[in-house]
């Protein structure tokens, strides 16, 4: 496969994501769509593992890193599913955007990986003061429910925290069995959370049940695939333009396709999220090359 293709289609599939959570939940509830999406991804990568004679091992590492993955997937998206009724489907983005930096956090505790440099911190501070504007004050929230927001701001510590788990373990593993290991864990739990909360199964618009067999089979298969493939092309620092185009596509998508809007001050938090991430991956280089060209 073409790098750029596997690039392009990360990007339009997380791009696209959000909207298509808020619409897999719109008849039948978050529960549904959530446990409907894992279950149907869950049955296709089982279904390529067979095709292409993928080892989908079972040993105690194999095991470990699979209850690693497997939690982050059912607490991320949980909670992600449910914040994504209140809040724009491009702010849930813009928030998840936030992962390389909670993830640079909790492998530096954890991992005992790099120090934070002064561009960090400072990107740091970027994002926790957007973060800030979006929530203060309460009036000019617009379409945001502070409960969304924290909801996937939660999601956020779930899968960082899953990220750096699965790292601190190694293992080797193919990306499609950690996947498929990861549902084994999750589905599960999706469905006995379904049962005792909701259990209901209610007729579905074509949109919603269109939306649900997306987030499955591009969501849940292609887009993680295709995620680990580039992964072992491309440098960090490409891969993690990502987090930088898909907010900005993701907010166009909302508005256009939803009719979401978000107020200007609470825009001007995004603006400052997404310079805290630039400010994150790229603060040394620019500062270096800064010094340079006064010198």
């Amino acid at each position: 496969m073409s790098v750029p293709a596997a690039y392009l289609g990360i990007v339009l599939i997380w791009a696209t994501t959000p909207l298509a959570i808020k619409w897999s939940g719109e008849e039948g509830g978050f529960l549904l769509g959530v446990t409907l999406r894992m279950g149907i991804g869950y049955l296709v990568c089982l279904l390529l593992l067979w095709l292409l004679r993928i080892d989908f091992p079972w040993h105690r590492q194999a095991r470990h890193s699979y209850l690693a993955a497997g939690l982050g997937v059912f607490g991320a998206m949980l909670s992600v599913y449910w914040g994504a009724q209140y809040i724009p489907s491009g702010l849930v983005s813009v928030l998840f955007g936030l992962s390389p930096i909670l993830i640079g956090v909790f492998a530096t505790w954890w991992l005992g990986e790099q120090r934070f440099t002064p561009g960090k911190l400072f990107g740091i501070v970027l994002a926790v003061a957007g973060l800030a504007l979006i929530f203060l004050p309460r009036e000019s929230l617009g379409q945001i429910a502070p409960q969304g927001v924290l909801a996937v701001l939660l999601a956020v510590i779930f899968h960082s925290l899953s990220a750096v788990w699965v790292k601190r373990i190694g293992g080797g593993l193919h990306s499609m069995s950690i996947n498929c290991g990861a549902l084994s864990i999750a589905v599960p739990l999706y469905l006995l959370v379904w049962l005792v909360f909701d259990g209901r199964m209610p007729q579905m618009s074509e949109r919603a049940l269109g939306a649900i067999l997306y987030l499955a089979l591009f969501g849940t298969v292609l887009g993680f695939n295709l995620y680990f493939y580039v992964m072992r092309r491309v440098s960090a620092a490409a891969l993690s333009l990502v987090t930088l185009i898909t907010p900005v596509l993701a907010l166009g998508i909302g508005s256009l396709l939803n009719g979401e809007t978000i107020s200007p001050q609470a825009l001007l938090g995004v603006v400052a999220i997404l310079l805290g991430l630039v400010s994150f991956q790229w603060g040394g280089v620019l500062l270096r090359q800064l010094r340079r060209a006064m010198a």
